[in-house]
């Protein structure tokens, strides 16, 4: 099961659309809804559901601690098509945190036993989770998965890293092989999954029964299909060039114009540079450096043209160093 992380600001209708045609993960998840007092569902994420362009089963994700609310807009998610709801308890945002949601809620227990409970009596269909492994540390983890255990969910995706290391350290395998020990719903691997080596790795560490792919797949859209070709499940994996890589920067561009209805250059240029950081990490550099400078449309497509208008094929993975892809050689190592 090969799954693309929820991403906010990324993870939304036209990207779903262009994910789609490289090949496109087996499952979506869709940007968070924001549950408080009194809200309702956004409607520009309302429609990655409801005009859902892959063929695949989409989760509509919420992030919030409001328990009546979350039970009032899970059941109204639950009238759109949905292949069932999950919870968001890994976002490190501090903005989220400050509103004691999303990672927030790994340090009261309390809290989060009575929000899943809530949750698992509400939802009649599919009902699921993506957790960090803990707050501060990997220990909190033990706890975290009694409650889980308790409340039945249907699966479990952990990133896993503590909500305070953010993305900025290699991840703790040994959680999330602790949780395929423990639970009896599907645990799905997310977190350093940048090349299929490391979805290989991952998955030999942990026995999860399946892969959770976020910043690997804006960096490389034909990853899943990488990683198909390596299960077997695909003849051949594709070999993508400088050239399929620019085909791809201009369908994230021409799509989020098209949905979004961008006149201003310098602003389409700048929701751009969002899939750019990653995109570029293990070319050359200076193709990051010139690209976070430029504002209109002829100079974006300049600096691409310039590092990816050839036919050499792409490197596999993204610098060691890269600050974007944290110790993601630690799974390959070992470490």
């Amino acid at each position: 099961m090969l799954v693309l992380a929820p991403m906010q600001a990324v993870t939304d209708l036209p990207f779903m659309r262009v994910m789609q045609r490289y090949g496109g993960p087996d499952l979506y998840v869709t940007e968070y809804f924001r549950v408080y007092e009194n809200a309702i569902l956004k409607k520009e994420i309302l429609r990655s559901i409801d005009e859902n362009p892959t063929g695949r089963p989409v989760f509509a994700q919420m992030i919030g601690q409001h328990v009546p609310s979350l039970v009032r807009l899970a059941k109204e998610l639950e009238q759109h098509a949905v292949a069932g709801v999950d919870l968001n308890l890994g976002c490190p945002a501090p903005v989220v945190c400050r509103k004691a949601a999303g990672g927030a809620l790994l340090r009261d227990l309390q809290k989060l036993d009575r929000i899943l409970g809530a949750l698992r009596e509400a939802v009649e269909g599919r009902f699921t989770v993506k957790t960090r492994v803990g707050y501060d540390s990997p220990q909190e983890f033990e706890a975290l998965l009694e409650i889980f255990r308790k409340h039945e969910i249907d699966a479990l995706a952990i990133h896993g890293r503590t909500v305070v290391e953010r993305y900025q350290t290699p991840v703790h395998p040994d959680c999330v092989r602790q949780a395929v020990e423990a639970m009896d719903c599907p645990v799905i691997a997310n977190g350093n999954v940048v090349t299929v080596a490391t979805g290989q790795a991952y998955l030999a560490r942990t026995g999860a029964a399946g892969l959770m792919v976020g910043r690997g797949a804006i960096r490389n859209p034909w990853l899943f299909d990488q990683l198909r070709a390596a299960f077997g499940a695909l003849a051949e994996a594709p070999r993508p060039t400088g050239r399929d890589l620019l085909g791809y920067i201009r369908a994230l561009w021409e799509e989020t114009r098209r949905e979004r209805g961008v006149s201003e250059e310098a602003r389409q240029v700048h929701m751009m540079k969002r899939y750019l950081c990653y995109i570029t990490q293990g070319l050359d550099p200076a193709f990051d450096y010139k690209i976070r400078r430029v504002s209109e449309e002829a100079g974006f497509f300049g600096v691409c043209g310039e590092y990816l208008e050839h036919d050499e094929v792409l490197p596999d993975e993204p610098p060691e160093a890269s600050k974007r892809f944290c110790g993601f050689g630690k799974l390959l190592g070992g470490g």
